[in-house]
């Protein structure tokens, strides 16, 4: 009898001591986790950024098509950049989500996520000197605030050293997509930075990012440059040569310009690689004419 007694009185402080025991092995870990970083990406742009902010060893997984830079190309996959498997997301732990833009798929997910307390957060620069913003921003929040200021000033000095044409501006016309025929319309970003050369978008007043266009119309305008961002040279030149076969004055006289479709379609660092090439190109469009 006074055995069990004994074990009433004393089970209970054996319990408390078990459970404080288990919280205290948990804690550590769970503060370990929360200072380790596990981003995923969304879109390639935001795995440059994340590597461009110095925390690219921290992405667990990204999605199709993020290939720069080389390491990023080893990096699990959890789906195509517009729809992503989130049991495939939640498997992987994450700390952090980051997305381009809003779309059904990542406002589900988000909704997901934000059960899980799991950050979602988007990357949408609309001028190039959002980029570099973005760097920093990166920076404060994984804990590499060093790399990414560096990272962010290098980006600003390019940015600053970009040489506009004087007025009157030039008109451009960017060729997205040959059949059907497609170009950038109001792509806040990029004519932001076609603002930075001197330039002006042939269709940058069109209410919708990519509209598509007509032949017909594109020689009605007559754009004083043609840009191209073919896959490769040989596709490059066969648009050029279509161009001028079809009558554009622009390709006729050689006004014609290719930029890596993977720096002017991702808003990114590089797209500041992008803007320097169209700056040189339209300077030396401006140098011909005279």
């Amino acid at each position: 009898m006074l055995i069990r007694v004994c074990l009433r009185k004393l089970l209970p402080l054996l319990l408390l001591c078990l459970l404080l025991q288990g919280v205290l092995w948990v804690a550590p870990a769970h503060a370990t986790q929360s200072h380790t970083p596990r981003i995923i990406t969304l879109a390639p742009h935001a795995t440059e950024l994340v590597f461009a902010a110095g925390a690219g060893a921290d992405i667990v997984a990204t999605v199709q098509h993020s290939n720069y830079p080389a390491a990023a190309q080893h990096i699990p996959r959890v789906g195509n950049g517009f729809q992503y498997s989130a049991e495939s997301i939640l498997v992987q732990h994450p700390t952090l989500v980051i997305a381009w833009y809003p779309t059904d798929a990542s406002r589900a997910l988000a909704d997901t996520l934000g059960r899980l307390d799991i950050p979602l957060i988007y990357a949408n620069p609309q001028t190039l000197e959002d980029i570099p913003t973005l760097v920093r921003q990166l920076g404060a929040r994984l804990g590499t605030q060093a790399r990414a200021r560096q990272t962010a000033s290098a980006l600003e000095a390019r940015i600053a050293r970009l040489q506009p044409l004087a007025p009157p501006a030039p008109t451009v016309f960017i060729e997205i997509s040959a059949d059907p025929l497609f170009t950038l319309g109001n792509d806040p970003l990029v004519n932001n930075m076609l603002s930075h050369c001197g330039a002006s978008n042939l269709y940058g007043s069109r209410s919708i990012a990519a509209p598509q266009v007509s032949l017909e119309s594109v020689l009605h305008l007559n754009p004083d440059a043609l840009i191209l961002s073919p896959p490769d040279p040989a596709s490059g030149r066969a648009r050029a040569q279509w161009w001028a076969q079809h009558g554009l004055e622009a390709a006729r006289a050689g006004h014609v310009y290719t930029i890596n479709p993977d720096w002017l379609h991702r808003p990114g660092p590089r797209l500041i690689d992008a803007a320097e090439t169209l700056c040189r190109d339209l300077q030396g469009l401006r140098a011909a004419a005279q």
